[in-house]
């Protein structure tokens, strides 16, 4: 991926973080930004978020999955 597209990138996701109003995706974002790569992440999760995590692993492994752009659609109406 080239640079320009990187760029791309970021501008895209400043744009959407910017008309987020979800709390709890702000502060799920919030907390990524925070994270140390050195460290496990899933450990820094509360329990709600790891169990919401698992729940989404078994539906992907049932099939039980929705589109991206049916994903992105539901979350911008959020």
């Amino acid at each position: 991926m080239s640079t320009a597209e990187l760029n791309g990138i970021k501008l895209n996701l400043i744009s959407w973080i910017n008309q987020l109003s979800d709390k709890d995706v702000i502060s799920f974002l919030d907390g990524l930004r925070l994270s140390r790569a050195k460290e496990d992440w899933w450990n820094e999760l509360s329990d709600a978020q790891q169990k919401q995590i698992l729940l989404g692993i078994k539906d992907a492994d049932k099939g039980k999955l929705i589109s991206s752009k049916s994903f992105w659609e539901k979350l911008k109406n959020a």
